[in-house]
């Protein structure tokens, strides 16, 4: 049976393809649950034999592990470099954020190096509004474009929860500087306020990738880690979604990717995996997103269920400029 093509959407000005859900290699970092080499080759092979081409990691996750094991993986499809695209961070460690030009310029050798890489595709500034946006602006982002030059990278993002650290930055630089934001928890069934950016985002050429679509465990039946920042009220909203999905035969986590994955304006949805079975379940909602509408009838009553609680954020960092 021919694998179906996962779909490609153009992230910004950048020339590049990613497939529009992308593996996130955060699991591999063995933060929850451990996950062994073998799973982790697995996992990533099965990703890029069903159309997945856009792989994300960071030095963070898992104090270095999450790196080491994509790059077992990615070394195990022995297909040409160009076939997929890799994305990785700088500025946060398992010892605490530094985005100090010295200490990025000498973790993408590091990343490098774990990662069995000449060049990453992307790399991003890691939860910025946990240090100062100025030092971002001022010191961080040129070090990143002589990195550019240098090739060792080919694009330039940031990353973060708040939604107004993309405007401070972006606004901050000279246009083309930044190609690339991901933005997390706001773009899914109970909040949606990535979507206000978009249209400022697009006039910036700038690309856009919405990681944790289903809002870091909230909309899963299992429902969120105990360490979940959420408020009880967010949290008992979404245990009630959940309940609703499994009485109508529903998955409310293959709800919510779907929901994530129908704005095109999103280049790409970031998914956790650990797992050819996690791998199969992704790939499975959107292919079937593909092939048949959204369900709407459930969507609505999920939304309905959500409406007091929608776009309740919850607090990330110290905003200093």
């Amino acid at each position: 049976m021919a694998v179906p093509n996962l779909e490609l959407r153009p992230l910004g000005n950048t020339g590049l393809k990613l497939s529009s859900v992308g593996f996130g290699a955060s699991p591999f970092g063995s933060v929850s649950r451990p996950v062994s080499e073998s799973d982790a080759v697995a996992s990533v092979r099965e990703a890029f034999r069903l159309g997945i081409n856009f792989f994300d990691t960071s030095p963070y996750y898992g104090a270095t592990l999450s790196e080491k094991m994509l790059g077992k993986g990615l070394k195990a499809l022995g297909v040409p470099r160009n076939e997929y695209i890799v994305s990785t961070k700088c500025g946060r460690y398992r010892e605490g954020f530094d985005f100090s030009a010295e200490r990025v310029t000498k973790s993408i050798h590091e990343s490098l190096e774990r990662l069995q890489l000449d060049y990453v595709d992307i790399f991003q500034c890691h939860d910025i509004e946990f240090g100062s946006l100025d030092q971002i602006v001022n010191e961080t982002i040129p070090a990143l474009r002589k990195l550019k030059e240098a090739g060792k990278i080919r694009f330039i993002g940031v990353t973060g929860l708040p939604l107004d650290i993309f405007t401070y930055v972006l606004d901050r630089v000279p246009p083309g500087t930044v190609d690339v934001i991901l933005s997390y928890c706001h773009y899914s069934i109970n909040d949606s306020t990535l979507e206000d950016l978009l249209p400022y985002l697009k006039t910036k050429g700038v690309g856009i990738i919405s990681a944790a679509p289903l809002a870091m465990g909230l909309l899963t039946e299992l429902g969120p880690p105990e360490r979940h920042p959420a408020s009880p009220e967010l949290k008992s909203a979404c245990q009630a979604a959940a309940a609703y999905c499994k009485e109508k035969g529903k998955n409310i986590s293959k709800l919510a990717m779907q929901f994530s994955l129908s704005n095109k304006d999103i280049s790409s949805v970031l998914v956790g995996m650990n797992s050819v079975k996690q791998v199969e379940e992704n790939v499975a909602a959107v292919t079937e997103l593909a092939l048949f509408e959204q369900d709407w009838e459930t969507l609505a009553q999920v939304e309905a269920i959500l409406k007091p609680m929608k776009n309740q954020t919850w607090p990330s960092g110290i905003r200093r400029s």
